[in-house]
């Protein structure tokens, strides 16, 4: 697991902060901090829990798997990153919603992942015209 960058992930709450059009001191009242204890976290100096970051993410409409990942709680998720934000970013589902749609997601890389292995390792030989895959010639039709 990633370790935390707290300056990072203070400027990433931050912006989502400024982006959503809240102050500090809206924001602390909605997730039920202290406004000292966020301005802290938005600048680096704390280490939120991860019960703290699920609350801030709830007051700012993100996910909480966003902010994990940030904080190096959780391993990024595989997949096309426009894909897997734009789930967790999209506010008209709900955080169950999304994970299970990330779960979806997770389980067809997988499956296509296991597919194209199993494809490479049974795949035949190439062969070259004329000649089997044993080496042997193969009879030429008559052109004429």
């Amino acid at each position: 697991m990633a370790t935390i960058d707290v300056r990072t992930l203070g400027e990433y709450i931050r912006e989502q902060r400024e982006a959503a059009e809240v102050s500090l001191r809206q924001l602390a009242k909605n997730a039920g901090v202290s406004n000292p204890y966020l301005s802290q976290v938005e600048r680096g100096l704390k280490k939120p829990s991860a019960e703290i970051l699920g609350q801030i993410a709830s007051a700012l409409r993100i996910s909480a798997e966003t902010l994990y990942v940030r904080a190096g709680l959780l391993e990024p998720r595989a997949g096309n990153a426009a894909v897997t934000e734009s789930i967790a970013a999209d506010e008209t589902l709900t955080e169950r919603q999304r994970q299970v749609l990330l779960e979806i997601y997770a389980a067809f890389q997988s499956e296509n992942a296991a597919l194209a292995k199993a494809t490479e390792t049974t795949a035949p030989e190439p062969t070259t015209a004329g000649t089997t895959s044993a080496g042997a010639s193969t009879p030429k039709k008559d052109q004429s």
